[in-house]
């Protein structure tokens, strides 16, 4: 674990990966501890809006870093299995589109943490044997609702935008609602599994 002071009110601390920035935030969340933002990321957590850095570096220091996932509720999203990278995925994985089905639809997935829009969950728990390219050249759209898979990570795109993630299909699942106490789906810590529509 490594601490850096990011200006004179925010601390980025660097982790070994996703499943320890989930736990650190979760943790400092829980510990409540003095700022106005804890956002997790796929090797670190930034703590903004801190009222005095040096405090919070010692208490964060008692930390001892873990790789389990932190067990949050679990979100079961209906996909309709006709993305654009259907074959080619089905192809990576040495399988047939019945089988890349059957293999995506048997994962759970842990939301590392969101970004790139509101609501785009990062979804740690593809293994490493499954991870597919981006595209080349990403699309200049992708509808809303598309789930896809980059590298080791899934992710469902809740409004349409560019993007050069592997598509396997769609979900009509309310991914990001600002009327919600909680507007994003699926929020950090939050298991998702894919089941077929």
């Amino acid at each position: 674990m490594h601490l850096r002071p990011v200006g004179a009110t925010a601390l980025l601390v660097e982790v070994a990966g996703p499943a320890q920035a989930l736990a650190l935030a979760t943790w400092a969340r829980a510990a409540r501890v003095e700022a106005v933002e804890v956002v997790p990321a796929a090797e670190s957590v930034l703590f903004d809006g801190v009222p005095d850095v040096e405090a919070l570096g010692a208490l964060l220091r008692g930390w001892t870093p873990t790789s389990e996932t932190p067990v949050g509720e679990l979100v079961e999203v209906p996909v309709t299995y006709d993305g654009a990278d259907l074959a080619f995925v089905a192809d990576a994985w040495g399988t047939d589109v019945a089988g890349l089905v059957a293999r995506h639809t048997g994962l759970e997935f842990v939301s590392a943490f969101c970004g790139f829009a509101p609501g785009f969950a990062y979804l740690d728990g593809l293994p490493a044997e499954l991870a597919v390219p981006r595209l080349d050249s990403p699309r200049p759209r992708v509808p809303a609702g598309s789930v896809g898979l980059a590298g080791r990570w899934c992710g469902t795109y809740p409004t349409a935008s560019p993007g050069g993630w592997r598509l396997l299909g769609r979900t009509d699942a309310p991914l990001w609602d600002p009327s919600r106490d909680r507007p994003a789906l699926l929020a950090p810590g939050t298991r998702v599994r894919f089941v077929a529509a």
